[in-house]
């Protein structure tokens, strides 16, 4: 491959994942074409993309991106997906699709920055919370409070209401 060709598909790699903040690399080798096209619409359907990518010029299009962490995770026929999504909303969904598809293989990861390993890690990232999920819960621990306390004065409150005399607890 001359190296003008090799330079067209690092800046095509660098177009389609110039958003990615995180990816799944897999290994799709040894699926047969009829489980592949399922599997990339199942994944297309949930807003993933995905693209098999020639991996020396792979790792020289993710050089000083968030996606260089899935160097270790590119050797030999590798398939990278990304999406708008995180990379944790990635993981559960090709977790899930995983589980009919025997010989599918997890090759890592990449969340914030951080590297997840094979499908240990990729099933580890899986059960991690989203960015959405560990706000909510966050913003639960912080209202607890409040809400237990509106609830003390609204019992007062109705209980004057009702013409009952507070006493102090003793």
């Amino acid at each position: 491959m001359s190296k003008q060709v090799k330079d067209m598909l690092v800046a095509e790699y660098n177009r389609r994942f110039a958003k990615a903040k995180g990816g799944v690399v897999i290994d799709i080798r040894g699926l047969n074409s009829s489980t592949t096209t399922k599997l990339r619409g199942a994944l297309r359907a949930s807003g993933i993309r995905t693209t098999v990518v020639r991996t020396a010029l792979a790792k020289a299009a993710f050089k000083g991106h968030p996606l260089s962490t899935l160097e270790p995770a590119l050797t030999g026929s590798s398939a990278v997906l990304y999406g708008p999504e995180s990379s944790v909303d990635i993981a559960r969904a090709i977790v899930k699709l995983a589980d009919g598809i025997p010989d599918l293989k997890f090759r890592g990861a990449s969340f914030d920055g951080e590297y997840y390993d094979g499908k240990v890690g990729v099933e580890k990232l899986s059960k991690l919370p989203t960015r959405e999920e560990a706000l909510s819960s966050v913003l639960g621990v912080v209202k607890a409070p409040g809400a237990r306390l509106l609830g003390i004065v609204k019992e007062i409150q109705e209980r004057l209401e009702r013409g009952e005399t507070i006493s102090k607890a003793s």
